[in-house]
């Protein structure tokens, strides 16, 4: 079993920046991709960027391309994912998910799912 633990969530203004954390322990040499989804209110959770942890493919979603970066230490077993130029429509609860590939992290089946951290912008 694979254990997420995201942080780094919070309350900004429009066009500031967060960095979100995503620790994995337990065993993590099962998991070759890590990403992260958000859900807001009336949403369809949605993909907002993947990353493979061996050749470092990125995936992101049309909505944050260019604002976001996921990026990866696996000596840490953590993923980040940089948000600049946060906008009120970014608002949701972020979660980190694992698994066995990108293409499954990104469709939302990797397994392992972290508890969520919030993000909120105010206009």
């Amino acid at each position: 079993q694979v254990r997420l633990v995201e942080s780094g969530g919070g309350l900004v203004q429009a066009g500031d920046s967060l960095r979100l954390s995503c620790a994995a322990s337990g065993r993590t040499f099962t998991i070759s991709a890590m990403g992260w989804f958000r859900a807001a209110p009336g949403k369809d959770r949605e993909s907002v960027a993947a990353i493979d942890l061996s050749g470092g493919r990125t995936d992101y979603a049309a909505s944050v391309k260019g604002r976001f970066t996921i990026s990866k230490d696996n000596a840490k077993n953590t993923v980040y994912l940089q948000m600049n130029n946060l906008q009120p429509e970014d608002t949701a609860k972020y979660y980190c998910t694992a698994g066995t590939s990108l293409r499954w992290v990104v469709g939302g089946a990797g397994g392992s799912w972290g508890q969520g951290t919030q993000v909120t912008v105010s206009s």
